[in-house]
This record gives C-alpha cells, structure tokens and sequence, in this order.
C-alpha cells in the first residue's frame, strides 16, 4: 500500500511538545474523531517533553509454531528487526501486539537500538521484556504491562508499516503520535496544523480559568466560557503573560 509522507514541520511539533494529549483528545473529538487514544498503555519511567513524531507501524499476529522458531532471527530481513532498524529517525514505532502482554513485544536491546538511531519513541499495546532497563533509557516507551516471555510464544511479527490497531486506535503510517505522561494519541496526518493551533489555544485559556479558580472565582460563566466578562478577562491575562 502506497502512502503519503508524513507532513510534519518543525513548527508544528514545537507547538505538540507543549500541550497534553487531554487537549488534544478535545480537540480531536470536536471533530468527530473520538477513538484516536491508544487504550491500556502507560509510559516507562518518567519524561520531561513530550513525545512527538510521525508513526512507523509493526504488526503481529498469532504465532504459529512451524514458522516462528528462535531461528527465524538469523534472517536479517524478519519483520521484527528489519523494523527496527528501518523506522526513519524522528519516528515513533507503533506496535500491533493484539492487545495481549502476555509475551512481549521486544526488549532492552532493541529499544536502545531504536535509541541510538535516533527514532522519537515506540508504543506497544502488548508488553516489554527489561522493563526496568528500559525505564531507565532516556526514550519514551510506552507498553500495557511487563512481560518476560519472548514474543516468540505468542506472537508473530508479520508486516512493517501498514495501517494498524493499536489499544483500539486506528494507525495510519504517517500519522502523528504524541505522548505524555498520561497518554498517547494519534492525529491524522491531514489534521495535525490545525489541532495543534487550537490546542495551544485551548491550553492558554485553560491556564487562564485554573490562576482564576485559585483566586477563589466560579466555574460558573468561566468555564465554558458564557459570560462576557470573561472573554474580555481572558483578552488582558493573554496580554499580560503574553500568551
């Protein structure tokens, strides 16, 4: 399947790197878009930036046992290693596990590759084996659960960078990932200039309702914002902070 290239400018992902994956998911919903979080996944250890980059798919399926023995990695062209090493600098690999940790979808070795090369991060909505190890990587990782067994008892690496689910979510190739500390959701290519203007428009006046609700002021009229008073409120906070 040909697809288009991600477009994603260096404008634009500084304007991600700023805002929550709950914004954006407001944003996303309030056009029709209400599955693009990627379900049941958490982030390993802690990060300080966002993550932010255009998806590069990895999808498994039921291994079957003939076809799927320790000796398919002497291949150097097995779809689990030719990802990693394939996934363009800047990317985040999403990995179609089934939803199912119970094997997992890589390890320390292969993160840190993915790493070193340069790639933004990866998501699972299985799980990882090393997980502490991983945790401790300067690299936005992101899994269900910890697993220890290799994937190769239950999973079966089968495409590279073809649209998939992952923890429910629809992923194209070329899509946008961000991810945060409580999230990761997914922006269709097409959308992300937009969603992201609007979230950091969103995120300012969400700034400007919590420094008024801790000076002891009403949600009511505030937020949603139905009284005029706020909009003009709103107007000389941006001003003064300029936000």
């Amino acid at each position: 399947m040909t697809l288009p290239p991600a477009q994603l400018s260096q404008e634009t992902k500084a304007l991600l790197l700023s805002v929550s994956t709950a914004t954006l998911a407001t944003a996303l919903y309030k056009r029709g878009f209400r599955n693009q979080v990627i379900q049941n996944v958490r982030l390993l250890g802690s990060r300080a930036r966002n993550m932010v980059g255009p998806a590069f798919t990895l999808r498994y399926i039921p291994a079957r046992e003939d076809l799927n023995s320790l000796s398919v990695f002497a291949n150097p062209n097995h779809p689990q290693r030719a990802a990693i090493e394939d996934c363009p600098a800047d990317a985040v690999m999403v990995v179609d596990s089934r939803k199912d940790p119970r094997a997992a979808s890589a390890g320390s070795i292969l993160i840190t590759r993915l790493m070193i090369r340069g790639c933004e991060g990866i998501v699972t909505d299985g799980g990882f084996r090393d997980s502490a190890e991983i945790a401790r990587l300067n690299f936005p990782s992101y899994h269900q659960r910890a697993s220890a067994p290799t994937n190769l008892t239950l999973h079966q690496a089968i495409d590279i960078n073809v649209p998939i689910g992952c923890g429910d979510a629809p992923v194209w190739p070329g899509d946008i990932v961000v991810g945060d500390d409580e999230a990761v959701i997914v922006i269709p290519t097409q959308l992300v200039d937009e969603v992201a203007l609007e979230a950091v428009e969103m995120t300012a006046f969400e700034d400007f309702v919590i420094a008024e609700v801790q000076k002891g002021r009403s949600i009511i009229g505030l937020y949603p914002a139905t009284n005029a008073e706020v909009e003009r409120d709103f107007a000389k906070w941006r001003k003064r902070f300029n936000r």
